[in-house]
């Protein structure tokens, strides 16, 4: 069933740059990076940089097409199908791997029709074709993977994910070439957590949709601490590793802390420093006669810890023994890590225990990083309170949120809408050139869409060395906060006045309807570069 605004939003138009409302040819960028050949990589880090430019338009042969989604759900992937279908030429024929990669490896895929994509157009979710965290990595994977592209007699296949996903279609796209397997495979930007960016990538899609969902609740949030005068408001943020949606939202609503964890392993940070900071706004706060705040937290934060950081890597190794139980594990970790490890309270020690995700990572969103810390401000609060140090005599009394899952499936804002929709058209006019081994990439994303740059970067220019479940592989690098960067600098150089004044705003719900100042806006760090 389809809301009312459900049904409007599938009325809604996306805008194109102009490069795109027309046939493309490709050329290489004056200046193309130079990409070092990684071992796995040695066709496809031959490749340069693209841009797209107008040609005449021309008919070009039907296309049979493959499109998965990998990951975690980020509005607006329904319109990149849309796009890349509305963008093959007449007679072609576009398919969607069913859950994810393992509907590549299982060869289940579903023929993909106007009519099916109806109802998905301008929509949240991934539910159209499904989703999935496969990593596809064996040698009979591959093998699999090479067989529903030749069963499908597939000229292409779009990869929509993150960092991960798009290390998938490198390592795609590099084995269907040495097989001589004429099946381009091309990338699409996607992750909330706007940490796959940088080498011409200016934001992955979904990011903008999430940050405005977020800001909304932190922002009505901030209303009520302001409101009711008694509560401190420990907001975790999703973002994986990266704090991008954190310095997006504070950037939004101007919260009183904002924990980046980038920095906070820049000054090589530990959790009782991260503690006392915490305590001493509270303190600053108390002395103004003010009992309450908002404070945000990176979900990914734990990990840029130093003593946290050296904790994860030493239980990381140690719970590569399958059989090793909670009390052999804390017997097995070094002396400091032993004592960082106990100044934890024990629920937070066995979510930090679990088993990790498919990539190795420790599932940091199960790790409940906002009790911890309010557990820890508290009883420091308790004992400052008790030896009269730095003269606190306030109340303190916390409330814990996490902003999560709701923000990945929202209504896409129309920034994501036309950033999607954009993105499946490249997409298609790629796989049209014969291109393989490529991210498609969009930038001048603050100028109108019509203006919009269109191109395409090499997947092994992104590449580098990772330690994954203890082995060495080649994997897209997570871009990380710059600390130097615009938006941060901008956010530095205001946070201390956010820190004691209430300087909070309240940014509301997604607009779809209204002044183009509304509708359009495009992320704060996008407007700061």
């Amino acid at each position: 069933m389809l809301s009312e605004l459900q049904k409007a939003r599938i009325q809604y138009q996306p805008v194109i740059p102009a490069v795109l409302q027309t046939s493309v040819d490709f050329e290489q960028e004056p200046v193309a990076q130079a990409v070092v050949p990684p071992p796995p990589f040695p066709t496809i880090s031959t490749f340069k940089a693209l841009r797209a430019v107008a040609k005449a338009t021309t008919v070009a042969r039907p296309l049979r097409v493959g499109v998965v989604f990998s990951g975690g759900q980020a509005a607006g992937g329904h319109n990149v199908i849309c796009g890349l279908f509305d963008a093959l030429p007449i007679g072609s024929v576009l398919y969607g791997f069913l859950n994810g990669p393992a509907g590549i490896v299982k060869q289940k895929s579903v023929e993909l029709t106007k009519e099916m994509l109806h109802d998905f157009r301008n929509q949240g979710g991934f539910d159209l074709i499904g989703s999935g965290r496969t990593k596809i990595e064996t040698t009979s994977q591959f093998e699999a993977a090479l067989k529903s592209v030749q069963d499908l007699k597939l000229d292409g296949l779009v990869i929509i994910g993150g960092d991960d996903s798009n290390t998938n279609a490198a390592y795609l796209a590099e084995f269907f070439l040495q097989r001589g397997v004429k099946c381009s495979v091309i990338g699409v930007p996607k992750t909330i957590d706007g940490d796959l960016q940088g080498k011409g990538i200016e934001i992955s899609f979904g990011f903008d949709t999430a940050c405005k969902i977020y800001s909304e609740a932190i922002g009505n949030t901030a209303r009520d601490a302001i409101s009711a005068k008694k509560y401190y408001y420990f907001i975790k943020l999703m973002g994986r590793s990266a704090s991008h949606i954190a310095l997006e939202c504070a950037l939004k609503v101007h919260p009183n802390l904002t924990l980046i964890g980038e920095e906070i392993l820049a000054e090589q940070q530990t959790l009782p420093q991260v503690v006392k900071s915490i305590c001493d706004l509270v303190c600053e706060r108390a002395a103004a006669g003010k009992d309450y705040g908002v404070i945000l937290i990176p979900e990914g934060v734990i990990e840029f810890l130093i003593d946290i950081k050296e904790l994860i890597a030493e239980l990381n190794t140690l719970l590569l023994d399958k059989n090793s139980d909670f009390q052999k594990l804390e017997m097995g970790l070094s002396i400091a890590s032993k004592a960082c490890f106990q100044l934890i309270p024990e629920s937070i020690q066995r979510q930090l225990t679990m088993d990790r995700d498919p990539h190795g990572n420790v599932q940091v969103s199960k790790i409940e990083t906002e009790r911890l810390l309010m557990a820890l401000v508290e009883s420091e609060l308790e004992k400052r309170k008790q030896k009269g140090e730095g003269g606190y005599a306030g109340t303190f009394s916390a409330q814990p949120i996490f902003c999560g899952y709701e923000g990945r499936c929202g209504l896409p804002s129309n920034f994501d809408a036309n950033y999607c929709y954009s993105l499946g058209r490249l997409a298609a006019m790629l796989i049209e050139h014969g291109k393989t081994g490529y991210i498609a990439t969009l930038s001048g994303l603050t100028q109108p869409v019509t203006q919009w740059r269109a191109g395409a970067v090499p997947l092994a220019a992104l590449m580098h060395q990772e330690m994954r479940a203890g082995v060495e592989k080649y994997v897209i690098k997570k871009a990380l906060v710059d600390l130097k960067g615009k938006p941060f600098l901008h956010f530095a150089n205001e946070r201390a006045k956010w820190r004691l004044e209430d300087a909070y705003t309240q940014p509301g719900p997604i607009q779809f309807f209204g002044p183009a100042e509304l509708t359009d806006s495009v992320p704060c760090s996008l407007r700061c570069e």
